[in-house]
């Protein structure tokens, strides 16, 4: 029978807790500081650790370190509040297994004591307490969350794609609307449907087109991903079906396109609603006959892929204005999902902070340990336009800038500048939007980063929309 150490100072929770741990086939014991914690494991050892943060005498942090200097490595959940996230991200630094929010979710801890258990018994943890840089040093420990969900082309989950760039890992979020987001993932993505996915630069959309690839039937086939937004309208076909040599100026050679390079597996189309209304008849056409015919060549090809489209646009505006075909919205839409953003999930911003400054961490070579309470603050109040790609590029530049262990205000200058009004820019809005482009610039001083962050869209978008538009300031 595995034991379970509970250090909880509120007895009345602690007894709820090991009643209800002991109906599901524990051997529970209770203590009510770290102290008396620290007597029962010498003496009587114990499976798994679950602690409160905030204890009478010290707080679950220096039982961690205790245990390093005892050469103990016993899983410990940390049990705290949504006001104390700060510090349980910096114990899951410290080398704390994971943690849960009070009120604690029944379900969902006993599925982390299991998690938790398991990895302990599967791995041979050589933890050591270096006072050097006031951290667990593992060597056989990831330094980011175990929360983190990756995902790679293989079925494997060791590769994604953070907010657009080649991050080797990603964090899903445990807020509602990050629930709620990867629960509809989990349903579609084993069927045959073609998901739309929907929501604001920088929230993600690529990376979940990723996780829909990978927990689909098509997992050990190709992920293929085309930027539409990027791919000049003479050259779409040549992308999309690939072309023989010859076949126009400057092909010179065969080229294999993304439907037959996906052959079986899965094309992911970004910023579809890019797309000229000629490509679009095209890419419908290829997409009801399953096959294609590369420009320049008589033969045609078959394909089975799986389509998944994401668009920060709205594509039933594009509809009713004649730029996007209906039946082509209807083909790419079976099933849509909506990204949050991230001002809508609070829960989630200090867990993504923290996670992009192991990621920046890692990158640069540093060893901060997390942020003040000041920065941390900031962070949480902040509106961040540009959501994840957006914090992702201020942590990292916050990191390179740091002096000491904590980022503070001083390194976060982004988030301290006048706040300009969002502007926030119409989707597919032809007659206004470039008269709020042209605003947004001159609210930031021609600054396209900030006025890209202003108008709801990402740096790519604004300059497709300024040669659109022939905006030259």
């Amino acid at each position: 029978m595995k034991s379970i150490l509970i250090v909880e100072d509120d007895i009345t929770y602690g007894m709820m807790l090991k009643t209800w741990l002991g109906k599901k086939g524990f051997q529970v014991t209770s203590a009510s500081s770290i102290t008396r914690a620290q007597k029962h494991l010498e003496t009587e050892g114990a499976d798994l650790i679950l602690s409160d943060l905030r204890l009478p005498d010290k707080d679950g942090i220096d039982l961690l370190k205790w245990l390093g200097t005892q050469g103990m490595s016993i899983p410990l959940i940390m049990m705290t509040s949504y006001a104390d996230i700060q510090s349980a991200v910096q114990a899951m630094k410290l080398g704390a297994s994971d943690y849960v929010a009070k009120p604690v979710n029944p379900e969902e801890l006993l599925k982390k004591i299991g998690e938790a258990m398991n990895a302990s018994s599967t791995a041979e943890k050589q933890t050591v307490y270096s006072p050097q840089t006031d951290r667990l040093s593992d060597p056989n420990r990831p330094s980011v969350s175990p929360k983190q969900t990756v995902c790679s082309g293989k079925g494997d989950n060791t590769h994604s794609q953070a907010s657009g760039s080649g991050s080797s890992d990603y964090l899903e979020g445990e807020s509602d609307a990050a629930k709620q987001l990867y629960n509809y993932v989990r349903l579609v993505a084993p069927t045959t449907m073609s998901v739309l996915i929907n929501g604001a630069s920088g929230t993600g959309k690529e990376y979940v087109a990723h996780r829909i690839h990978q927990l689909s039937k098509r997992a050990g086939q190709p992920f293929v991903a085309i930027d539409c937004g990027s791919i000049p309208k003479e050259l779409a076909a040549s992308e999309f079906f690939g072309h023989v040599k010859g076949s126009f100026t400057g092909a010179l050679t065969d080229k294999t396109g993304a439907f037959v390079a996906a052959n079986g597996g899965t094309i992911f189309l970004d910023e579809i609603g890019n797309l000229s209304y000629e490509v679009q008849i095209q890419l419908l056409r290829a997409l009801q006959e399953r096959k294609i015919r590369p420009v320049g060549s008589n033969k045609e090809i078959t394909v089975d892929i799986r389509l998944v489209s994401a668009t920060n646009e709205d594509l039933e505006q594009g509809i009713e204005k004649g730029t996007f075909r209906q039946d082509l919205f209807h083909r790419i839409n079976e099933f849509t999902l909506r990204m949050p953003e991230l001002k809508d999930r609070r829960e989630d911003i200090l867990l993504f902070a923290n996670f992009f400054l192991d990621q920046a961490n890692r990158e640069l070579d540093k060893q901060l340990i997390g942020f003040d309470d000041a920065a941390s603050k900031a962070l949480l109040e902040y509106h961040w336009p540009g959501n994840l790609r957006q914090m992702k590029n201020i942590v990292r530049r916050a990191t390179l800038l740091a002096q000491d262990k904590f980022i503070t205000l001083n390194e976060l200058t982004e988030l301290q500048e006048p706040t300009h009004t969002h502007i926030g820019l119409p989707l597919r809005n032809e007659e206004t939007e470039k008269q709020k482009i042209i605003e947004a610039l001159r609210q930031t001083g021609n600054n396209k980063s900030r006025a890209a962050q202003l108008l709801g869209i990402d740096r790519k978008t604004l300059y497709n929309k300024l040669s659109l538009y022939d905006i030259n300031l």
